[in-house]
């Protein structure tokens, strides 16, 4: 599904990506597309209807320290499910931010 929504960012001629990217040294969260000179990041959530690790127990408790982390170091995290990328709604919602010049969005 990632390198879906890879192809998909590549096709809409948004700025290069960073997959994988670690946001808060030392720790090893990573975000699945990341664009760090934006604080722009997005999360592909999987197993959301088969109740994989990252929507129960200890892997959701996980999740949500990172998440939060992320929101207080000022990352605008949007998290799409597996059909929000195959239907092109997470492109169309990601678009218009990952677009806007860094100064329109209040960065500096």
């Amino acid at each position: 599904m990632e390198n879906l929504f890879a192809g998909q960012i590549a096709y809409t001629g948004l700025a290069p990506v960073t997959r994988e990217y670690r946001f808060a040294p030392p720790r090893l969260w990573r975000f699945d597309f990341a664009w760090p000179e934006l604080k722009l990041a997005v999360e592909i959530e999987g197993g959301v209807w088969t109740q994989g690790g990252h929507t129960r127990g200890a892997g959701y408790v996980k999740n949500l320290e990172k998440y939060n982390a992320a929101a207080a170091l000022g990352w605008r995290l949007f998290r799409f499910h597996e059909g929000a990328v195959r239907n092109g709604q997470a492109i169309r919602m990601i678009e218009p931010f990952a677009r806007a010049p860094v100064y329109s969005l209040g960065v500096i």
